[in-house]
């Protein structure tokens, strides 16, 4: 049955047409342009110095290590985020909303100050910096110490797409499964992680997009050393601080690199709030479709 709105309180045509032109204008102003001249730039001197730019040594030690970080990062902050929302919704303890605040603390903190926190308890003159140094452990201006600043800011994504979820759904389908004798590995496999699938798969994705662009953290713990402890981000800043021409063609080069990742996250992620609608449809009860 389709819902007729009150006459009072429809919009009238031309609000709705100024709210939608402000919108489009907003976008192209500060989203479009910005993406059309990251790509202009990358390719002003041609396609052939394009790619030149993309193969030059530390251009692709710069994407190595992005994507050694990602590999890293993701996968641990998936499991932390699956254990954390199933830790969070299905058990009473004391502390649980310390817990959930901690999970929130990346967001609430500066990436630059994580960062430095990083450097007062491993760095040479941190809290468990000689005991490093004596043991030849590098984590400060070394991949460790990135990974570890990644995984700090990118935790809470995958945890924060599943806790409401997880807390809306209720776990009378576990205890069910339970009263039938499954396992709780069973019950997980075949139970929980089904009915939250969709919620992982963009939790794990919006992980996967801010670890391969953050800036701040990494590039107070990595030291920016060209070749070794330099991601796509910090190589990007590097070129362009160079003011050369070709260098700045690099930048924009690997800049665009990271332009087309937060474009095909952007387009996964519509594909899985569409999927995730239509599960949800196709679960709702006959009484409330109409």
């Amino acid at each position: 049955m389709t819902t007729v709105r009150p006459r009072a309180l429809r919009d009238p045509p031309w609000m709705r047409r100024t709210l939608v032109a402000a919108a489009l204008l907003f976008a192209a102003l500060f989203l479009l342009l910005p993406l059309a001249a990251v790509f202009g730039y990358a390719l002003r001197d041609g396609y052939a110095v394009y790619v030149q730019s993309l193969s030059d040594p530390d251009a692709r030690a710069a994407i190595r290590l992005t994507l050694l970080v990602a590999a890293i990062a993701v996968p641990a902050n998936t499991l932390f985020g699956l254990a954390a929302a199933w830790l969070i919704t299905r058990f009473a303890f004391r502390g649980k909303g310390l817990l959930v605040t901690l999970i929130d603390l990346p967001f609430a903190v500066s990436p630059v100050v994580s960062g430095l926190v990083f450097v007062l308890l491993f760095g040479a003159q941190g809290l468990l910096g000689p005991w490093l140094a004596a043991h030849d452990v590098g984590i400060i201006f070394a991949v460790p110490g990135i990974v570890l600043a990644t995984t700090f800011v990118t935790f809470p994504y995958v945890a924060r797409e599943l806790i409401p979820l997880m807390q809306d759904q209720g776990s009378e389908e576990e205890q069910a499964a339970i009263t039938l004798g499954a396992s709780a590995a069973r019950m997980f496999w075949h139970v929980t992680l089904p009915k939250v699938r969709w919620a992982l798969l963009y939790g794990v994705i919006l992980c996967n997009a801010r670890a391969m662009g953050e800036f701040g953290a990494v590039s107070v713990v990595s030291g920016h050393i060209r070749g070794l402890t330099a991601t796509m981000p910090l190589q990007v800043e590097m070129l362009y601080n160079e003011f050369s021409r070709y260098s700045q063609t690099g930048a924009f080069a690997v800049a665009s690199l990271l332009a087309l990742l937060a474009l095909a996250t952007l387009a996964i992620k519509r594909l899985l709030e569409w999927r995730m609608r239509r599960e949800h449809a196709a679960l709702r009860p006959l009484g409330e479709t109409a």
